[in-house]
């Protein structure tokens, strides 16, 4: 009884709440100027495969929509979802990814968002920044094309471990061209300089795997006409990898057969691929590392998004797979216990490691718990996630962003959605012009 009267008192307060909120300010956050977002990534953030990758693609600007449309060849140039001799489709713009996902919650928490990607498959931070797919896949000028509020930069996926830990790990690179875009965004000055001098010498950058011609190479960065001290910069970690941790044969995982699986290598007549860490903790362990020593040495990043932190968190506590992802010849097993955020390439998240990577994003960004979207969470029925699995993949995020692990009345969430959103606004500092 007395707890039924204690819920029942929680009940009625909250009820207070929304009143007040209703009937006061919140119609100020309906009303308030969007917040625009623009995410900087690669396959990681736009999805890579459907169903994320279209998702929500009508509310989100993809800014690479054209340069794909003038020349395909700045992304994948051969077909998906059947064998690259068969035909079929290739990656279809527009892109909605993660991004997609994540405006679909602010828009269910009540927040304004603008939101934009920039994307292109296996780029780099270097890459974005230097444009080096090709002359008409201009992503530099995507950051630069207006003032934004804020800007999620996600690396290249192992670019940012230490040296010799994974075939693209270029940890320096990473550091310096986080800095770039950190100073292209917030100053925006122009630029005139060679790598060599970037990377504090000759020796330094060769050492990066760098030719001295291209040390020596003058880069010359036009000024970010839009540049503005307030844009909050974050750094999106990414999450460890079982193709570089688990034995298994060789594959090409990009190409995928008629029912979306990777191709086998048979040019290599799928021999063993290269493993580079004994377990998908140590990786993330490294990954951690990374990310977090270059937010705290620049006081320019608003923060780093823990994505990988919450995929590691989520396989140590059970709720997904944490191993078993090849056979016993060394392809692809579907079958064991948990979730699996990974796609049959296992490097690519699913739609459940999307999913978690747009939760984490969302309450680092918003400040509100990925708890308050509940269990019925419109992007996670849409991409045919259950409700159970929703809700274990939001404390999971909850829980990894120090949230609470509570479970008040459903009606309630909904109200602490409300409640946050206005908060949120309220917090909102000015920007200046």
């Amino acid at each position: 009884m007395r707890a039924r009267c204690s819920r029942a008192a929680a009940s009625a307060a909250w009820q207070l709440a929304l009143a007040m909120v209703v009937s006061g300010s919140a119609a100020s956050v309906w009303a308030a100027e969007p917040i625009s977002i623009l995410f900087v990534g690669n396959s990681y953030t736009f999805g890579r495969v459907d169903p994320v990758m279209s998702y929500n693609a009508a509310n989100v600007h993809d800014l690479t929509a054209a340069f794909n449309a003038i020349n395909p060849s700045g992304t994948n140039s051969y077909p998906i979802g059947t064998a690259p001799s068969v035909g079929g489709s290739f990656e279809q713009h527009p892109w909605g990814g993660v991004p997609g996902v994540f405006k679909k919650m602010t828009d269910q928490a009540g927040l304004n968002y603008d939101v934009s990607l920039s994307t292109r498959n296996a780029a780099s931070l270097r890459g974005q920044f230097l444009n080096t797919a090709n002359s008409d896949w201009k992503l530099r000028e995507n950051v630069a094309s207006k003032a934004w509020d804020k800007v999620v930069l996600q690396e290249q996926s192992d670019a940012a471990l230490p040296p010799g830990k994974g075939k693209n790990a270029n940890l320096a690179t990473f550091n310096a061209y986080a800095d770039q875009f950190e100073r292209f965004i917030h100053n925006g000055a122009a630029q005139s300089y060679t790598e060599a001098q970037l990377f504090g010498s000759l020796s330094n950058c060769t050492a990066t795997g760098l030719s001295s011609t291209s040390c020596n190479t003058v880069r010359n960065i036009a000024a970010n006409p839009n540049a503005r001290a307030s844009t909050q910069v974050y750094l999106e970690q990414t999450w460890a990898r079982p193709d570089m941790v688990e034995a298994h044969k060789i594959t090409t995982p990009d190409k995928t057969t008629s029912d979306g699986r990777p191709i086998v290598d048979t040019s290599a007549a799928g021999g063993d691929a290269v493993l580079y860490y004994g377990s998908l903790a140590a990786m993330s362990s490294d990954l951690h590392k990374s990310f977090y020593d270059k937010a705290s040495s620049n006081s320019g990043f608003a923060g780093v998004v823990p994505v990988g932190d919450a995929f590691q968190r989520a396989v140590d506590q059970g709720l997904a797979k944490g191993s078993g992802f090849y056979n016993a010849s060394g392809t692809f097993e579907e079958g064991g216990n948990g979730l699996n955020l990974w796609w049959l390439d296992r490097t690519h998240a699913s739609k459940y490691g999307s999913y978690l990577s747009a939760l984490t994003l969302f309450g680092s960004i918003t400040g509100l718990d990925p708890q308050s979207l509940g269990r019925q969470e419109q992007a996670a029925l849409d991409l045919g996630i259950s409700e159970s699995e929703a809700w274990g993949l939001q404390q999971i995020a909850a829980a990894q962003l120090g949230f609470a692990q509570a479970v008040p009345e459903p009606g309630t969430w909904a109200l602490f959605a409300l409640g946050g959103a206005f908060m949120a606004w309220h917090r909102r500092k000015p920007l200046a012009g």
